[in-house]
């Protein structure tokens, strides 16, 4: 009987651990940056909104982030790097939190913003465009950051 319980014990454990790793979500876009010290906020940022793993190039300005999508999104990860002080493709970073940068981690952001929200992959799938826009509701559009007003409309 004490190996049955442990048996099932044991069993319920795979299934919950299952159910965990069901909803982890990897998800990359650029985000603006220039320095070591750089991608450490950064990925400390995306960690605090939710993120279990963040990983920045400083080469490729690309950040890879995991995380549980019941509890966070990447529009909301976005949102908390924005508010350290760096750009990305769905928030722009106040000036207010930009300035308060370090001087080696302020980056050029007349070039980061020449970007779109249209750039991140998820955003330029067919499902999600329509007529030159992110489709109005599309969850691609929403989880990439692209729900915005006037974001991925043709010039």
């Amino acid at each position: 009987m004490k190996s049955f319980r442990i048996s099932l014990l044991s069993l319920l454990f795979i299934c919950f651990a299952q159910l965990a790793f069901a909803q982890a979500k990897t998800a990359s876009f650029k985000v603006s940056g220039e320095c070591g010290m750089c991608k450490s906020k950064i990925e400390a940022a995306a960690k605090k909104a939710g993120a279990s793993k963040a990983s920045w190039s400083e080469d490729t300005k690309v950040l890879t982030v995991r995380y549980n999508s019941t509890s966070s999104n990447t529009a909301k990860i976005q949102k908390a790097i924005a508010a350290t002080g760096y750009d990305t493709p769905g928030y722009k970073a106040t000036e207010e939190s930009y300035n308060k940068l370090h001087a080696c981690c302020k980056y050029d952001r007349a070039a980061a913003t020449a970007s779109s929200c249209c750039d991140n992959e998820a955003c330029t799938k067919a499902a999600c465009m329509k007529d030159g826009a992110c489709a109005k509701g599309a969850a691609c559009c929403k989880e990439a950051g692209c729900d915005k007003k006037d974001c991925c409309k043709k010039d």
